[in-house]
């Protein structure tokens, strides 16, 4: 994959933070790694006082040619207790941010907000058997974090993370991510005992083909997983994805009986409203 050689646009921010400080820090880029023309991952540093619960968002960004921040909601894709920031991204060419934010490097540096918030976490929903999460493309990055988060296994029985994308590379992240996080040392028994990995594709041929939402109507994916249809009773939501995807599994949910919940009336299922405009 070629590459376009990143701007030395981060150079300057802690000096033009510091100068007028803001509602966000400026943190180091420690890593960062492309797995497709689209898509990509990036760490960055963590400040000491920061503090978010699994399943928040957080605003990142830039600061743009005229000294301007230019920052927009992520998804945090690492868990609560992680000494790093993770990040999980869309590229657009011609994207306000994304067209740049794609280009960093290792030491580069980033706005980081200093306001975690977001409905995708555990304290909204009330208690039940079963936790699904269900995402496209990169909104598994809340769910990244929530897999590694010990509270998720305490709270329920089973763990069932879905994941559709277009084409099948577009599924690796998550795919390292949850092979990583049964191998975790702190985690990992109680992800290989309750943690099902479930993907599908939409525009070419793979192990499975279809919309996820399709498959919840009809039961295939109750049947391929082996286990009991959506049910209120025993099963809680978390959804965040396509706008398509909430509106459709929103519905489907309601349909059955499910109430959506919120930080303040924790119930069924949950729905994360904020998006990255690119």
């Amino acid at each position: 994959m070629t590459m376009t050689a990143a701007t030395n646009t981060t150079t300057p921010l802690k000096n033009a933070v510091s100068k007028k400080p803001g509602p966000y820090t400026v943190e180091t880029v420690l890593s960062v790694k492309h797995y497709t023309d689209s898509l990509f991952h990036f760490r960055i540093t963590r400040p000491d006082a920061f503090r978010f619960r699994s399943g928040e968002f957080i605003m990142i960004g830039l600061l743009k040619d005229d000294g301007k921040p230019l920052l927009r909601a992520y998804s945090i894709a690492s868990p609560f207790w992680d000494e790093a920031l993770d990040f999980y991204s869309i590229k657009v060419d011609d994207g306000p941010l994304t067209s740049r934010l794609q280009n960093i490097q290792e030491g580069d540096e980033i706005l980081l907000g200093r306001k975690p918030v977001g409905t995708l976490v555990l304290d909204a929903l009330t208690p039940g058997k079963r936790l699904y999460m269900i995402s496209t493309g990169t909104g598994i990055a809340p769910f990244a974090a929530l897999i590694r988060d010990p509270d998720t296994y305490e709270k329920f029985e089973q763990v069932i993370l879905t994941h559709t994308c277009r084409h099948a590379e577009e599924l690796v992240y998550g795919e390292e991510l949850v092979a990583a996080t049964k191998d975790d040392e702190l985690i990992g028994d109680l992800a290989r005992e309750k943690l099902i990995h479930f993907t599908s594709v939409t525009r070419e041929d793979g192990p499975v083909k279809g919309r996820v939402t399709t498959m919840i109507e009809t039961g295939e994916l109750a049947e391929r997983l082996g286990i009991e249809k959506l049910n209120p009773e025993t099963d809680r939501v978390m959804i965040c994805g396509s706008e398509g995807l909430l509106k459709d599994v929103k519905a489907i949910c309601e349909a059955r009986g499910f109430v959506e919940g919120s930080n303040a009336a924790p119930a069924d299922f949950v729905v994360e409203k904020a998006f990255v405009s690119v």
